[in-house]
């Protein structure tokens, strides 16, 4: 039945296929346009137009008629789109545009509503909801051929697709009355169309090839659709017009009457062809039955004499038998049917079986809780039970099966919904069954023996015992799967309601027949009972636990409406019977009953029914009714309840005590409850626990209290207020248990806790007055304060106890024989207990001070406890035991929170805190034995939280810090804060001054640490009534304490006074304090005289750096002001104005009258060197050019006038003050190393003052012989050096030839000194290693070998101060050839350069020697090599001066100091000296750096790598050499240092750190490899045979090593930004290393700026490296990458490398290609950058050959493409040979693409000269290694690689010729 494509888009006029449809036709007839031969379907279409109107219709657009054909696609996609874009066209077009599409529209409308897409189905609605709003009115003449498939499609099975037919249907008919009228004129079309689908069948329901399961589906919705749709139109069509109107609406109903006709012989011709429609009720599919039902009730409902008796005999099993129907989709149209049927035709019950055909199957239905369908089959049962014949069933045993197979359906109900809805029906049919009794019965007696019957049998058999069972119910629920059952909650909520589902029953049972009652409750009663006598405690226990649920059901529902039933019929008569056997067996739960009881209907009337019970109780008079007298009440409660309930202490006494507290009466409280206590404490002597039995009493009278005071009227119930509950007999006891020391159990303490309450935050109730609380508690704090006593800190014993006594002011008893850990444990239960009764105690605020205190302090120790030694083991146990105490104290503290202590009354927070600042002082001044750094840390992590929980305010806080700096016998040490003067130490004992400056150091890291952790501001800024004083003097005071336990004035300290002051600016008057006070104490000290020879010596040298070596200074004072004021100005806080008052008031104390100040002319020194700058700087901004103010100049030219009044310093004797004098001169002109910085002081230097300093230096040199005289002095040695420098700085130009002979004179004797000391040390050293005998112990080896390297010789010193001058003098001779500056004119270049390179040998010599002697000192053991370079660490400034020069020195400098080592003859070289330093283990960074500086320049870099004996790499080119020459690359082998990192390489690396040593000195070697690599000549026997070497031996483990530390995420992301621009300055520092490494060819300048050491500069590093790699080692980097298995890494490696690696790369390989000489006319190279591309073209005898060189993206990772675009004379295996050549020849070269192509070049040279090639690899030239065939076979005299033929041999696993198999 398929069609061609092209047919929808035929034209008009044309015939359509099918001779025979034409034939029935017309000619010109509309059909020809609506499809094959006018037919839809079995349909033959009649035209409704004319022939004049038929034209129209013939002109079809073309767009359309193309969107059409694609409908007929099997494709739902080209459906969609077709009908998408035919939609807008519709939109575009209106009214008589759209008519010629109609037809074929209609014709295509009929298949895609049954399409199996449901978006088609959808599309189609929404199109033809487009094509009916453009149409209009026009519709109407084809509105017959469309409506039946159009009403069809508002009943689709997905809503989406109905929705949108029925939007399309009211687009065409917006008002309802339309859509009716149009339904009337084509009724009977509609009708047709759909009994023609309903005969079809799912083989002729399309016409093309589908699956069988989608046309199954298809047809199963086509059905149900048309069944609904069928039903749906008989409602409508046959619903009964309105009788009223005019006219118009009688016209109207003749149309409806014609239409209800066509509906009534419709119906009547469907219901017979389809018998019933039985056989679709038989289908699978749901949708097709519940469709089916909803015809039925159509039928039903509007034609209902279309049904014969045999019909409703057929119909009857069917319909009545219908609730096998599982699925819940068919039972809403199920339900509907059954009922209609049922009414309409009540014979049909007689034509089955009830019970076997109805009613198993609806017990099975109600135990499947409906299949789920509870919502809607529930509602129904009591419709049914209405309908269903009674006269067919036995009633109450139809009624026990009902709600029997009902609730065992709450199984299946999971929901609440469902689960109410089940229970409503229920509650509805047991009513209507009660009610409807007479339907059943004849007489009244049967009538209520049904209702009884059905009391007995359905209400108490059933629906009780379902709520009453405890495990399951009467009737076994249907099993179910583990996942299916309910949940515990569930389950639960359903009990609830159904106890309530009871309660409505009885209750409308009480209104019906208030007799029928009475069953019920005996029946009840009868039961419950005979399960007490049972015995069975679980059976009881369930009884019980459902008695009380079911009370509290009534209470809620009941009891509340008044009614009498529960209490008078019901509880009443059972509790009387039942609690006579509750008493006796005190079940918890039978004690719970009465309890509930008493809550729901009150003490007063359940007591009489309680005690009514009892047979022998003469309490009670039988005239006595529910009404008791008080007095009889209160009897009754004294004499049952409280025996009873007090009498014991049991697992059921906490319920009884509920009992007892329930039956509390409003109007006798007092006297019940004054009973209830009178009675405990009788007990008392009866070996009863009384104390437990009233802890409990006590906590649920508290919730009693609780709940009475809830609720409306708080104040006016009765025992709602704690008072209510006081009581003398508890308040006594109280008192006396906590004075009592035998009585300190725990549960003593529980008792108390109780008593006092405040467990938690919210229970505040106390049973005792204020005054008995306050008693109690001064017990509990006797108790804290033995255990404090005993502590093993002394502060916390000694002080802190009296501390707390004095503020306390009470006499306590701390006697030893009281057991403090005991009676201490006893009070903390009680305080954790009762912690929040404390806020009880605000108005005693001494009393609440000093427990909190106490507290504290206890916790205190608890943090120190692990400082203490507790290795005695006599006090180990005990120490324990403390400590569980302390710990216990500590969670007490943990409960003070914000909220607690804002309740804490603000007198008493700050008397708290003034205890603890002076508690916590002792403990850090006191305890000598703890560790320093742990006591004062923990000190100052506890103090702040401290005050922190307090909340004081500002003043407050500030008078608590205040109290911690208080002064004492330890502290302060150097300044008295009431005098602000120093402290005279000086004639302190040496043992008293030790002890005093340990303590003072241990306080001042305690106050530091606070400082840290509260900010500096709280201690150093007070209020303005204070003054500064009190801050300043502190501040002093940490500054000359210099050092102090975990700490500094350098590293903590002073960082945190310049940030506050930079924040602060105001507080200037603070810094001047404390100048001014150190100042005064510096100039009373000054140095002692017996020291003052050594003192000055060390001090002489500090102001030349100052940064580094401020701590050499001795003097505290002084330090500390040196520290001070250079800190200040370096960080600008501190400028010109302040140094002019410095300088102002130094000077001022510098003259006593006429005499000096010798101790402030010793401190000058130190100040001016720091001010002189900013002094200079002021100076020169003054308008005359001189300072009016301090005349500075004056000064400086005095100074320096003095300096010459005194003789030289080579004859300078001790005791004169001549030294100070020149170190205030020189303090005055500072130099520096820079150039740039050592010109700058000289510009403000005035001529006279140049004069002066050319004059006092040339007066060192007048001594006859000054230039060779050695002075014993050090320190005249350091200030003549000192001298020099100056002088060359400020008066070079001045210089004469004799000026510069002193000057190089004494440097090179000053340097030469130091390096005949480090050149004996390491033949010292040499020799001490060379004779240690291997038995000696190591340890002693050591020891001596420091004794040999500990350097106390003054020469480093002397020479460190020459290295200083002599780098001055060689940077401002460097300034003047750079900058072209006229300075230092009188110094000739033919003088200098000889001097600079004999002192740089020196300097070089000195860099040798200590490198030589860690490296001899390594070959015994890498602790000998540490023990040596740790001697380095002494003489810091001088090693860094050191290699500062060595890098700096020329290339004929290092050649002479190596040849000086060499000739020297030690064990080790000068190569290995170098690797020694770098590769040190106690690293020194700039000697580190200087060290990979000589290693990878030259002269040295050429013999760093190979080691000794190897053949020494030449430059000779592989080309001009003979192969048999070229040394085998098994000769060569590296340096022992390197060759472990780079051939031996551990993979343990990859676990290290990524700034281990061992991975910094990998990546230093790997660097230094590469370099020289690189810096080797092109195609040399030297880079070869190397670059082999390491292809060779190298692990590639260094690749992966490198990638640890390279950011790969980060690269990626950055790559997809490289196309907006980014360029190589915008690159992070990984990739910038990598790009410059590639460009340069060196990681020189990466390694310059590794140190000191960092991930991120490692990471730089790394990415140098394999930049370096790339480059020289291209071949071996990809055979690495391409061996990765690792697809995620390879990947973003791979785009690492191709964003920052291979652009460079591949232009570095372009350009060096363009730049190459290949010196022949036969062979040509061309680059094309654009495409990465090379053509090289050679020709040779008119033949040629062009070959395209292409380089990946991603090179070298991915490997060169070769290709061969041009061909001349050259066969076709040769062709193919030098492609493979080429191709092998660029891949394996491990160096520049211009290399490989020139070795290319060579090796089709060889071919054309008659080299043969090798018969192997079939090459000429190795492609590795570069060599000839020269290995001859003896028989076939074939030559051979030498290379090839090895891995021949080797892989053939045999030595035999591979041409002629002769043995070689």
């Amino acid at each position: 039945m398929g069609k061609p494509k092209g047919d929808a888009a035929r034209s008009k006029a044309r015939p359509s296929s099918s001779s025979l449809a034409a034939s029935l036709l017309p000619s010109g007839s509309a059909a020809a346009a609506v499809g094959f031969g006018g037919y839809v379907g079995s349909s033959r279409f009649e035209s409704s137009v004319s022939n004049e109107d038929s034209a129209p219709l013939l002109d079809l657009d073309s767009e359309m008629a193309q969107h059409l054909q694609r409908l007929s696609r099997k494709d739902p996609t080209t459906k969609i789109k077709a009908l998408t874009s035919l939609s807008e066209l519709v939109k575009q077009k209106k009214g008589k545009e759209l008519l010629p599409l109609i037809p074929q529209w209609t014709f295509e409308y009929k298949k895609l509503i049954l399409d199996y897409n449901r978006d088609v189905r959808r599309a189609t609605h929404e199109v033809m909801t487009n094509v009916v709003v453009g149409v209009g009115r026009d519709l109407a003449p084809h509105l017959k051929s469309i409506m039946g498939p159009w009403w069809f499609s508002q009943f689709d099975l997905v809503s989406e697709v109905s929705q949108a037919a029925k939007s399309s249907l009211q687009a065409a008919f917006p008002a309802q009355e339309k859509r009716l009228d149009a339904l009337n004129l084509c009724s009977a079309e509609t009708f047709a169309y759909l009994e023609e689908n309903l005969r079809l069948t799912p083989q002729n329901l399309s016409d093309k090839a589908l699956a069988s399961d989608e046309l199954e589906e298809m047809y199963q919705q086509m059905i149900s659709s048309s069944l609904v749709a069928l039903a749906t139109l008989l409602d409508i069509l046959l619903h009964e017009p309105d009788k009223t109107g005019s006219a118009s609406i009688n016209a109207e109903s003749k149309l409806a009457t014609k239409a209800r006709r066509v509906a009534t012989s419709s119906a009547e011709k469907l219901f017979s062809f389809h018998k019933c429609f039985l056989n679709f009720l038989k289908f699978e599919s749901p949708s097709i039955r519940s469709a089916t039902y909803s015809l039925l009730s159509s039928f039903i409902k509007n034609v209902p004499e279309v049904f014969s008796k045999g019909d409703v005999r057929c119909l009857a099993p069917a319909l009545l038998g219908v609730f096998r129907e599982n699925n819940p989709i068919c039972h809403s149209s199920m339900w509907e049917a059954v009922l209609l049927f049922s009414r309409k035709f009540p014979q049909s019950w007689v034509y089955l079986n009830v019970h076997k055909s109805v009613l198993n199957h609806l017990w099975q239905f109600l135990r499947n809780g409906c299949f789920g369908s509870p919502l809607v089959s529930y509602p129904a049962l009591i419709l049914f039970l209405e309908v269903m014949p009674t006269q067919s069933v036995e009633a109450d045993k139809f009624f026990v099966e009902f709600f029997n197979n009902l609730l065992a359906g709450r199984s299946m109900c999971d929901s609440r919904a469902d689960q109410l809805s089940l229970l409503r029906a229920t509650t509805e049919c047991f009513f209507w069954g009660l009610r409807n009794a007479s339907r059943y019965c004849d007489g009244p007696n049967s009538i209520h023996d049904l209702q009884v019957a059905l009391i007995d049998k359905v209400l108490v058999k059933i629906i009780w015992e379902n709520f009453f069972q405890v495990s399951q119910g009467s009737i076994p629920p249907i099993q179910r799967k583990p996942a299916e059952t309910l949940s515990m909650s569930s389950s639960v909520s359903f009990l609830q309601e159904l106890g309530r589902c009871i309660v409505e029953i009885l209750s409308g049972v009480s209104l019906l027949e208030q007799n029928l009652l009475s069953f019920f409750f005996k029946s009840i009663q009868e039961s419950f009972l005979d399960s007490l006598q049972q015995g069975n405690l679980e059976t009881v226990t369930g009884s019980m636990k459902k008695m009380i649920d079911f009370l509290l059901l009534l209470e809620r529902d009941s009891v509340l409406k008044a009614e009498s039933w529960p209490l008078d019929q019901f509880m009443g008569p059972l509790l009387s019977k039942a609690f006579p056997w509750i008493k006796s067996s005190e079940l918890i739960d039978g004690v719970k009953l009465l309890s509930v009881s008493v809550s729901v209907f009150g003490p007063r009337k359940i007591v009489p029914a309680l005690t009514r019970g009892i047979e022998t109780s003469t309490l009670i008079s039988d005239d006595e009714g529910s009404d008791m007298s008080s007095e009889k009440f209160i009897e009754v409660f004294r004499e049952v309840f409280i025996p009873w309930c007090m009498g014991g202490h049991d697992s059921s006494t906490a319920a009884k005590q509920d009992l007892l507290l329930s039956l509390l009466d409003d109007e006798s409280f007092t006297q019940q409850w004054s009973d209830v206590i009178s009675y405990v404490f009788d007990q008392q002597h009866q070996g009863f626990n009384y104390l437990a039995s009233l802890e409990m009493l006590l906590d649920k009278a508290r919730d009693e209290i609780t709940k009475r005071s809830s609720g409306l009227e708080l104040n006016k119930r009765i025992g709602s207020r704690p008072d209510d509950w006081h009581h003398s007999l508890i308040e006594s006891t109280a008192i006396s248990l906590v004075h009592s020391s035998s009585m300190t159990t725990t549960s003593t303490a529980q008792f108390l806790c109780s008593v006092l309450g405040g467990s938690t935050e919210d229970s505040s109730i106390s049973f005792v007055s204020r005054s008995s609380l306050v008693l109690i508690y001064r017990g509990i704090l006797e108790k804290l304060f033995s255990f404090i006593n005993q502590s093993p800190l002394c502060s916390v014993n000694d002080t802190c106890s009296s501390l707390i006594t004095e503020a306390v002011d009470i006499e306590f008893d701390l006697s030893s024989s009281v057991d403090a850990i005991t009676v201490a444990k006893f009070a903390a239960e009680v305080i954790d207990g009762s912690f929040f009764s404390l806020k009880a105690l605000n108005q005693d605020a001494t009393l609440l001070s000093a427990i909190l205190s106490s507290i504290f302090i206890i916790d205190l120790e608890n943090r120190l406890s692990s400082l203490l030694d507790n290795t005695l083991n006599e006090f180990k146990e005990k120490r324990e035991d403390r400590n569980l105490v302390c710990v216990f104290f500590h969670a007490v503290c943990s409960k003070m929170n914000n909220q607690f202590w804002k309740s804490i009354n603000y007198d008493v927070r700050k008397s708290t805190a003034k205890i603890l600042a002076r508690s916590i002082r002792s403990v850090v001044q006191l305890e000598d034995d703890l560790q320093p750094c742990q006591l004062t840390l923990r000190c100052a992590s506890w103090m702040p939280e401290v005050l922190e929980y307090l909340s004081l305010d500002q003043t407050d806080e500030e008078n608590i810090c205040g109290l911690l700096l208080l002064e004492s016998d330890v502290w302060p040490m150097w300044i008295s804060p009431s005098s602000l003067s120093s402290i005279n130490t000086h004639d302190m004992p040496a043992h008293l001054y030790k002890l005093r400056t340990s303590k003072s150091q241990r306080f001042v890291s305690f106050i530091e640490s606070l400082l840290m952790k509260m900010g500096i501001h709280r201690f150093l800024v007070g209020h303005r009534d204070i003054g500064l004083s009190s801050q300043a003097w502190l501040s002093a005071e940490i500054l000359c304490t210099w050092e102090w336990p975990r700490g500094s004035v350098q590293t903590s300290f002073l960082p945190a006074l310049v940030s506050f002051c930079k924040s602060e600016p105001a507080r200037a008057d603070l810094l001047n304090s404390i100048f001014e006070i150190l100042l005064n104490g510096a100039l009373v000290h000054g140095e002692d005289e017996e020291d003052e020879e050594d003192e000055r010596e060390s001090s002489g040298n500090m102001w030349v750096e100052l940064n580094n070596h401020i701590e050499d200074v001795q003097e505290p004072f002084l330090r500390a002001l040196v520290s001070l004021i250079f800190t200040l100005f370096k960080e600008n806080i501190w400028r010109e104005e302040e140094a002019m008052s410095a300088f102002k008031m130094v000077t001022d104390k510098l003259f006593i009258g006429e005499e000096t100040s010798k101790n402030c002319l010793r401190i000058i020194p130190f100040i001016m060197s720091v001010i002189i700058s900013p002094l200079r700087t002021k100076t020169k901004s003054g308008v005359s050019g001189e300072d009016t103010v301090l005349p500075l100049e004056v000064f400086l030219r005095g100074w320096l006038e003095r300096s010459l009044s005194f003789p030289p310093l080579v004859i300078w004797q001790s005791g004169e003050d001549m030294q100070d004098w020149f170190q205030l001169v020189i303090s005055c002109y500072p130099v520096s190393e820079m150039a740039e910085e050592a010109m700058a002081p000289q510009m403000h230097v005035s001529n006279e003052e140049s004069t002066l300093l050319l004059d006092l230096f040339r007066k060192q040199r007048q001594f006859p012989g000054a230039s060779s005289v050695v002075t014993k002095l050090p320190a005249i040695q350091i200030l003549l050096a000192r001298l020099i420098a100056v002088a060359v700085s400020y008066c070079g130009n001045d210089f004469n030839e004799e000026d510069w002979d002193f000057v190089f004179s004494n440097l090179k004797r000053l340097i030469q000194s130091a390096v005949v000391v480090m050149e004996e040390t390491s033949e010292n050293v040499s020799e001490f290693i060379s004779g240690v005998s291997s038995k000696e112990k190591e340890i002693d080896t050591l020891e001596r070998l420091g004794h040999i390297v500990s350097i106390s010789d003054p020469s480093l010193d002397n020479a460190k101060n020459a290295l200083s001058a002599f780098s001055l003098l060689n940077a401002l001779v460097k300034h003047k050839s750079v900058e072209g500056e006229d300075n230092l004119n009188s110094l000739a270049d033919e003088i200098w350069d000889p001097v600079k390179d004999r002192i740089l040998e020196g300097v070089l010599r000195l860099f040798f020697c200590t490198g030589l002697a860690e490296a001899i000192a390594a070959s015994y053991s890498p602790e000998a090599a540490s023990l040596i370079a740790s001697f380095r660490v002494d003489h810091l400034q001088f090693w860094e001066l050191v290699a500062q020069l060595v890098v700096h020195s020329s290339p004929r400098a290092r050649d002479r100091a190596v040849r000086a080592v060499e000739f020297w003859g030690l064990s080790k070289g000068a190569i290995s000296s170098l690797y020694a330093i770098m590769f040190s283990s106690t690293p020194i960074p700039s000697l580190q750096r200087a060290a990979y500086v000589v290693l990878s320049t030259e002269p040295i870099s050429r013999l760093a790598i190979v080691a000794d004996g190897n053949a020494s790499p030449t430059d000779e080119s592989l080309s001009d050499q003979d192969s048999s020459n070229v040394p085998s690359e098994e000769k060569l082998r590296l340096r022992d240092e390197i060759s472990c990192m780079v051939e031996k390489l551990n993979y343990e690396l990859l676990d290290t750190d990524l700034i281990a040593p061992e991975r910094v000195q990998t990546f230093l070697a790997w660097s230094l490899v590469l370099s020289h690599v690189n810096s080797l000549p092109a195609l040399t026997q030297g880079r070869e045979s190397l670059v082999q070497h390491i292809e060779r031996t190298a692990n590639p483990l260094i690749l992966d090593s490198l990638f640890h530390h390279i950011p790969l995420e980060l690269y990626m992301a950055q790559s997809l930004k490289k196309k907006d621009g980014i360029g190589l300055s915008d690159l992070s520092g990984v990739a910038s290393a990598a790009v410059l490494a590639i460009t340069t060819g060196s990681s020189l300048s990466t390694v310059e700026s590794l140190w000191p050491i960092e991930t991120r500069k490692m990471a730089s590093l790394a990415g140098a490296i394999y930049g370096l790699m790339l480059r020289v080692l291209p071949a071996y980097v990809r055979e690495w990458f391409s061996e990765m298995r690792d697809r995620s890494t390879s990947s973003s490696i791979e785009a690492f490398t191709r964003s920052w690696c291979s652009p460079s790369l591949i232009m570095n390989e372009l350009s060096q290609i363009k730049k190459a000489d290949f010196n022949d006319d036969s062979f040509s190279v061309s680059i094309s950058k654009s495409a990465n591309e090379v053509v090289a073209t050679y020709t040779k005898d008119e033949t040629g050959m062009d070959l395209v060189i292409r380089l990946p993206v991603s090179y070298p990772l991915r490997p060169v493409d070769v290709n061969c675009t041009k061909s001349i004379g050259i066969s076709d295996a040769k062709q193919r040979k030098w492609l493979m050549s080429m191709l092998m020849f660029v891949r394996n070269q491990n160096g520049a693409l211009a290399e490989a192509i020139r070795i290319w070049k060579r090796n089709s040279d060889k071919e054309f000269e008659g080299v043969e090639d090798c018969p192997i690899c079939y090459s000429v030239i190795h492609t590795v290694n570069h060599s000839l065939p020269r290995r001859a076979c003896v028989t076939c005299k074939y030559k051979f690689h030498k290379a090839c033929l090895d891995k021949w041999f080797l892989t053939s696993h045999k030595k035999v010729c591979p041409l002629c198999q002769s043995p070689c």
